[in-house]
């Protein structure tokens, strides 16, 4: 046994090899990227670690070599338990040989996403167990024991930490890494794994029947346990819990739910026997739902009644608020904090250089009036420059532009989309809209990584996770096998090439795709590739702010007169849109 100092993922890929653990499979997607990132940096790896196309490709990747008896592991954020959910809800039924363990990471807040569902909401509704871990080393044994409570009982486990446990860091004590001896063997029985209504009708049950046994089993476990101390009681669990226990009063009864299904026996026999009751979780009331069905005569204090809130994040100030306004004791009381000083807002911008703002100025150029559907990435930051109007989900810029296109709208419709997402759930979009007769311009945004969640490699990249060299996929293939005609590529730095092919695009009828490609300026930088920084002669400068409209965080104005700063990347896009010329390669005395 060893402490060492870990991020929560660190800590979390860490007890899947104490598990001995065979297959990891995962699309990137914060805050979970760093358990894969983890798992397929390890030198001389005993298992399989691979970054899949989009998340329910890892799923069913995972599960049939949870079939074959070997212990697996698929990685996501919880939106992308959605993209998952169909095999996820069959999964249940037809169970597991060897452990699968499901990690879909929550973001309360959306510090980095388009909601804040929660994920427990999902195993509740498929009926498998679910491990909420309230503290970085909880989340280490956790995930560590998840593979031999799916094995227990033939079901997928989902495990959901949270933003604050994946990106937080804590000593964490760790055990030593196994090595598995397993043998992929896939033993057939139709009866199982064939889900014909016959044979669902019958595993349904079984899924029904093993539901009681689980219960008991996770408070057997500890994941689900209480200390009576008063008659006032608070209820908690995940993150939540480790706020409740910084400030809860000395003589509170306390009740920590690690692990779901919970067994209503159980936490009944702790709510009766108390007067009130606070219930404290992020997001949705799973855990209060259950509390309001055993209360008895206990008051009960949370969501429904108004005194924690349904959405962002809890903090310990918060939760500490949250006990006196519920008449329960808390050790500790936070002063109202002063507001701060007034600061000017900052919005996140692209980064200098980056090849996704190029590509939107010339289509803000071209489509003055167009409509622009967005997907998500780095380009999602379009919105700053008027060239994002609408985003909901992975893929789906494609098919909202053909869905307005369907509808009559007579604007032109330019949708964009990044070459990681594309494959992830763009392909059939267009394949759609190209078979229906849309009449859009889809312009693939191709930085040749996945780069908002890290940099992660894709099928465009040329390189798997685990730096294998492999053909990279080419998309101007690929959208000419989905039917497009009109199919060209640019480097978008070039600005005149790309402005005349989006001007083409905009006089022809029917799906036009363009690919913009140009390597991520931060990967360029990794891989020390050096380029020219611009500068600006202020004796030719007029100060009309063309390059500084362009919105390049490298490019400033002082006394009136363009200055660029250490920021430039040598992207040279600046001295294109220059109307006199002022700005040119720096030159070095």
């Amino acid at each position: 046994m060893a402490v060492h100092y870990l991020l929560g993922n660190e800590a979390i890929a860490h007890g899947c090899r104490e598990a001995a653990v065979d297959v990891a499979c995962g699309y990137p997607g914060t805050p979970s990227s760093e358990v894969i990132d983890s798992l397929r940096m390890v030198p001389d790896r005993a298992y399989a670690a691979e970054w899949s196309v989009n998340e329910k490709v890892a799923f069913e990747e995972a599960l049939a070599a949870s079939w074959c008896g070997l212990r697996s592991i698929c990685t996501m954020k919880h939106v992308g338990l959605n993209v998952a959910a169909d095999p996820l809800m069959t999964s249940a039924y037809t169970g597991t040989k060897g452990g699968f363990v499901i990690l879909s990471a929550d973001d309360p807040y959306a510090h980095s996403s388009q909601n804040e569902q929660d994920s427990r909401c999902y195993a509740r509704f498929a009926r498998i167990p679910c491990l909420d871990p309230s503290t970085l080393q909880e989340a280490h044994d956790m995930v560590r024991d998840a593979f031999s409570l799916s094995e227990e009982f033939s079901l997928p486990v989902l495990f959901r930490p949270t933003t604050r446990i994946c990106h937080s860091k804590s000593d964490v004590t760790l055990g030593d890494i196994r090595v598995s001896d397993r043998t992929a063997l896939f033993e057939k029985d139709p009866r199982q794994y064939v889900v014909i209504p016959a044979h669902t009708r019958i595993l349904h049950k079984k899924l029904n029947q093993k539901q009681q046994n689980l219960k008991k089993r996770l408070v057997e476990a500890g994941y689900n346990r209480f200390e009576i101390k008063g008659k006032t009681a608070v209820v908690c669990g995940g993150v939540a819990a480790s706020y409740v226990r910084e400030v809860i009063g000395k003589d509170v009864s306390l009740a920590i739910i690690g692990a779901y299904p919970i067994d209503e026996e159980w936490l009944g026999s702790f709510v009766r026997q108390h007067e009130r009751v606070l219930v404290v979780e992020e997001l949705a009331p799973v855990i209060e739902d259950i509390v309001l069905q055993v209360q008895g005569q206990a008051r009960i204090f949370g969501k429904n009644s108004g005194h924690v809130p349904y959405e962002g994040e809890l903090s310990p100030e918060r939760v500490a608020t949250y006990l006196t306004a519920a008449g329960i004791p808390a050790s500790v009381h936070y002063e109202k904090p002063s507001e701060p000083a007034a600061l000017p807002p900052r919005s996140p911008i692209l980064c200098a250089g980056c090849m996704h703002r190029t590509t939107m100025y010339a289509l803000k150029k071209v489509f003055r009036d167009g409509i622009f559907p967005s997907d998500i990435g780095c380009y999602t930051l379009g919105l700053q420059l008027g060239v994002v109007d609408t985003t909901i989900c992975m893929g789906a810029s494609i098919t909202i532009a053909s869905g307005m296109s369907l509808a009559g709208e007579k604007r032109d419709i330019v949708c964009t989309i990044g070459d990681s997402t594309f494959l992830h759930t763009g392909i059939q979009g267009l394949m759609n809209a190209v078979y229906n007769g849309a009449n859009i311009t889809v312009v693939i945004l191709d930085n040749r990584i996945t780069a908002m969640t890290g940099h992660q490699p894709n099928p465009t990249t040329g390189q798997t996770a685990t730096g294998v060299q492999v053909p990279a996929v080419s998309l101007e293939a690929v959208c000419r096998a989905c039917g497009a005609t009109f199919v060209e590529t640019a480097d978008p730095n070039d600005l005149v090439t790309v402005t005349a092919l989006l001007k083409e695009a905009k006089s022809r009828p029917g799906v036009k795709v363009i690919i913009a490609r140009r390597a991520c300026v931060i990967s360029e930088r990794r891989a020390k590739v050096v380029r020219v920084r611009f500068a600006v002669n202020h004796d030719l400068c007029i100060g009309c702010k063309a390059c500084v409209k362009f919105g390049c965080p490298a490019i400033e104005l002082h006394n009136g007169l363009a200055l660029i700063t250490d920021l430039c990347s040598g992207c040279g896009v600046c001295a294109q849109i220059c109307p006199v010329g002022a700005i040119g390669r720096e030159v070095k005395e």
